[in-house]
């Protein structure tokens, strides 16, 4: 049944529960994550193991090792299809081309006024992680939207988490793709204690400076609970989306892609947003239509999800669809209206934003371009999708000449004495003292 909420009849607390999705189940599991978290730091390979063959690898599993090994990825690499590899190897030009376009400049100097100059010099993080997730499947497109920015960055050290297949082998679509972005470091293992091992490090699994990729709510809970130990990056957890549609759009085409973030898994949160009482009433007939033809155990997912935290919104005009939409901040967006360049300009919180029948989610989850790692649980209010500036640090580079120094050291040694901070202001003034005494 597919749940229909008029957003003007939502008490406080309904509204709550449907923006909050499923963050509140994160905070149920969160004892339960620090402590794993708390024996892989305190027992390394001993725990992670032993945590790695009860979650990752499980009964009937054959345990594998936690690395990838050369012959395994040999192995995996005749096992994958042509036509898997092709569209793996197209959405990879795609991905790559985007990403290369926002390549900062590695160093860059300004003049602000005359003899003072400031500029930054980008430099890739060291080590970095690449979270792929599985569990309900396996996902080269992650694995591309994580590899493809990182080796873009340059970053020197990338590694990757995968949990295995039930042969107990790394996924061969997800391990040729990695290879697509030249990383051959896989380890076998995914959820909170493979964030655990990453941010602590262990005999097996050296640590990393940054991990980045999205996760179940077992992992989303480890990089809240270990963010301050090891950058997390964006917060990306169970899967979001809204329809955003007027009058004019197709409700069954609205209805179609409503399902492709539904079927993620029963945590997701997929909503229509509409105005239109006849388009919701004809959406919601025609994904009753469309259901039967998606195969378990993803119906059950959609069904769940278009129940649960999602379904269909129905509001008082377009206008309020958009502040709705605002409000919540979506991970993906897709406008269906007459004008969607026109709704663009209403919208200020989303993480991506699909544009017309021709754009859909699913696209862009593979080779449109685009990154598809985008922030979830309403942090597009603050947060942007995965780019090359994710594996990039910046340093900030000042010189002054003599002229510059003149112009500002007087301003630095009175605000310095305003705020209390002696040392600084003495450091100005005592060096007048010093080079006076040492000009001829």
């Amino acid at each position: 049944m597919i749940r229909t909420r008029k957003l003007s009849q939502l008490s406080s607390a309904d509204r709550s529960v449907l923006m909050r999705r499923a963050q509140a189940d994160i905070e149920q599991i969160t004892p339960r994550v620090q402590e794993m978290a708390d024996k892989v730091k305190a027992h390394g390979d001993e725990a992670l193991t032993a945590y790695v063959k009860e979650f990752d690898f499980g009964e009937g599993v054959p345990f594998t090792g936690l690395k990838v090994t050369e012959e395994e990825a040999k192995e995996a690499a005749g096992l994958l299809s042509p036509e898997v590899r092709e569209a793996i190897d197209a959405a990879y030009a795609n991905i790559r081309a985007f990403h290369e376009k926002q390549l900062p400049e590695p160093i860059w100097f300004a003049e602000v006024s005359p003899g003072v100059f400031a500029g930054e010099k980008a430099t890739p993080i060291e080590r970095v992680a690449c979270y792929v997730p599985g569990g309900k499947g396996y996902f080269p497109s992650v694995m591309l939207m994580l590899g493809v920015p990182a080796s873009v960055a340059g970053c020197p050290s990338i590694c990757v988490v995968t949990p295995p297949n039930k042969q107990g082998k790394a996924d061969p679509a997800v391990l040729h793709a990695a290879s697509k972005c030249g990383i051959t470091e896989v380890y076998k293992m995914a959820g909170a204690h493979a964030i655990a091992a990453l941010a602590y490090g262990t005999a097996s699994v050296p640590r990393v400076d940054k991990v980045v990729g999205p996760g179940s709510i077992y992992a989303t809970a480890a990089k809240r609970i270990l963010a301050g130990v090891v950058d997390v990056g964006l917060p990306a957890g169970p899967s979001e989306s809204i329809i955003l549609a007027d009058e004019h759009a197709d409700p069954a085409i609205a209805g179609l892609d409503l399902l492709i973030e539904a079927e993620h898994g029963a945590d997701s949160a997929a909503l229509l947003v509409t105005h239109s009482v006849d388009l919701a009433e004809k959406a919601a007939k025609a994904i009753e239509g469309y259901l039967p033809n998606i195969p378990e155990p993803r119906q059950t997912y959609i069904r769940t999800v278009l129940g649960n935290y999602g379904g269909i919104v129905l509001t008082e005009s377009f206008e309020q669809s958009c502040d709705f939409v605002n409000d919540y901040a979506p991970e993906h967006l897709e406008i269906q209206a007459k004008d969607p360049f026109l709704a663009l300009s209403r919208i200020k919180h989303a993480g991506e934003i699909l544009l017309g029948p021709y754009t859909p989610i699913s696209i862009a989850n593979y080779c449109l371009g685009l990154n598809a790692i985008l922030p979830t649980g309403r942090f597009a209010r603050s947060y942007s999708a995965v780019t090359v500036h994710d594996f990039i640090k910046r340093s900030g580079i000042g010189y002054m000449d003599e002229r510059g120094y003149e112009k500002l050291s007087g301003y630095t040694a009175t605000l310095a004495d305003y705020e209390g901070f002696p040392s600084h202001a003495f450091a100005i003034r005592e060096r007048a003292k010093i080079w006076k005494d040492k000009k001829p």
